[in-house]
């Protein structure tokens, strides 16, 4: 196997002490020979403790994979843990068999087994990562860049952000904690507040979906987990990536939240910047400093550094004080020590602030009428611990269905406490409305849809196949929140 190196080619990953965002390097596939990607176990040190934690190696020796332009996914995957495991292509769209849901349809890889995909991938931001939620939260996964021709002649520097949650205990229980409700014990009332009005069943009591999308916004659950760190290129801020950048120069800073129940807020500083693409799809430029994004989603932020000097990007975790990040300095600039936490909370994550409704995406769906409109109602609870579609967790669910090339509409109407990142397999789709005020929006594979909210979004049904649709926070999606898109054949 060869190696190619890109003029301006970046591949994101790190160990522990190699730099993860600024690595120029790109692996290229021969004709017959395909990419090695291996879950394995990896080394971090967490602020002077070590931790294993799993990982997906490229060809390299490297965390993840990027793809030059018209690049096939052609990747061998093997499986060296010591227990089965399977990955999905998070943003891709593959033939359903290759998709990477344990069972549906093929079976989960064997400790030492193999197995290899191919497909022509979208470009853009993606990740991928194991779909067995304990495995997630033991941070199996990795940045999958594929790259555009653009990309490559712009004089752009690229970095990629890759956030995490972490815990020194272990994943499953972690996740025994959360389901079983012993987490919130230890949660305060910034992090997790009771919403007003609210009944155990996620209803509210005296008020209509109109009067819900007219009134102030509520106090909702935003955290149900404290993790022991959050990490920004497997990184916290008491030791930082500093990413070497050029004075002046514009960088396209590539954002991935693989965190597993965490959402975070963007924060660029005071050099200009702006949103140029969600999911892996461009958008039209939108100016800011503060930009959000939900577990699975991704950003694509250009940056322009006003001159030399250090410039963090920070990661705010929703509603609370703690926060992780990078630096980008130019050469010989002084690198101030960051603090972990911040002297006040962030703010709850919400949709206007978020700016979802003023995303407009540069390459539309086709203007067509819809075939098929479907609620898909969200709901769940904290206490007992469960979250439901449709008011039905998974091993009773009832699948969503559609034919292969209808235009379909999905309102994700979440009358629970929390709010969703909801995610569809196999597709891209638009978001076309909020709270009832239609706009042609972004294109997506994961919306975020906020507690009390109705969210619309409108797709062209795929591959007659089943395609899994569910929350990407891991303890909800462990604990029911997920269903299939069962598309058939016309």
């Amino acid at each position: 196997m060869t190696h190619h190196l890109s003029r301006r080619g970046f591949l994101a990953t790190s160990a522990a002490a190699a730099a993860f965002a600024t690595m120029p390097v790109f692996a290229r596939a021969q004709a017959a020979e395909p990419l090695l990607l291996r879950a394995t176990t990896r080394t971090l040190d967490i602020d002077g403790r070590a931790a294993t934690v799993m990982g997906l190696i490229g060809p390299d020796g490297r965390l993840g994979l990027a793809l030059d332009p018209d690049q096939r996914f052609a990747v061998r995957l093997e499986n060296q843990l010591d227990v089965e495991t399977l990955i999905h292509w998070h943003g891709q769209i593959p033939p359903n068999a290759q998709d990477g849901i344990p069972n549906l349809p093929m079976p989960p890889l064997a400790a030492g087994e193999s197995r290899d995909y191919d497909f022509a991938p979208l470009a853009g931001t993606h990740w991928m990562h194991s779909h067995i939620p304990t495995q997630e939260l033991g941070m199996l996964a990795a940045p999958l860049i594929v790259r555009r021709a653009e990309d490559l002649a712009s004089d752009r520097q690229e970095v990629v952000m890759f956030l995490h949650d972490f815990s020194f205990t272990s994943p499953e229980e972690v996740m025994e904690q959360i389901t079983s409700g012993m987490a919130m014990q230890g949660m305060d009332h910034g992090a997790m507040s009771a919403m007003g009005g609210m009944r155990m069943d996620g209803s509210m009591s005296g008020m209509d979906h109109g009067a819900m999308a007219q009134s102030e916004p509520m106090t909702a659950d935003l955290n149900d987990y404290n993790f022991d760190a959050y990490l920004a290129n497997d990184r916290t801020l008491t030791d930082p990536e500093v990413v070497q950048v050029e004075p002046g120069g514009r960088v396209l800073l590539r954002v991935i939240n693989a965190a597993a129940a965490t959402t975070f807020w963007i924060e660029t500083g005071t050099a200009p910047a702006r949103l140029v693409a969600v999911d892996g799809h461009p958008v039209q430029p939108l100016p800011g400093h503060r930009f959000g994004a939900a577990m699975a989603q991704r950003l694509d932020i250009e940056i322009d550094l006003p001159g030399g000097g250090a410039f963090p990007v920070l990661a705010l975790r929703e509603g609370a004080v703690e926060r992780t990040g990078i630096v980008l300095a130019s050469k010989g600039a002084q690198v101030e020590m960051l603090a972990a936490t911040a002297q006040r909370a962030a703010p709850a994550f919400d949709l206007k602030l978020e700016q979802e409704g003023l995303l407009r995406a540069t390459m539309p769906l086709a203007d067509r009428p819809a075939d098929r409109k479907q609620m898909v109602m969200l709901g769940g609870q904290m206490q007992p611990y469960v979250w439901t579609i449709d008011g039905r967790v998974w091993s009773e669910h009832q699948p969503v269905p559609a034919v292969s090339g209808e235009r379909v509409e999905l309102m994700f109407h979440n009358m629970s406490s929390m709010g969703h990142p909801m995610h569809l397999h196999g597709h891209v789709f638009q978001v076309v409305e909020i709270n009832g005020v239609r706009f042609a929006g972004a294109l997506r594979d994961t919306v975020y849809v906020p507690p009390m909210a109705a969210v619309t979004v409108a797709l062209d049904a795929g591959e007659a196949a089943r395609w899994m649709l569910h929350c990407h926070q891991m303890p909800h999606l462990a604990s029911g929140m997920m269903t299939e898109f069962a598309v058939t054949v016309g």
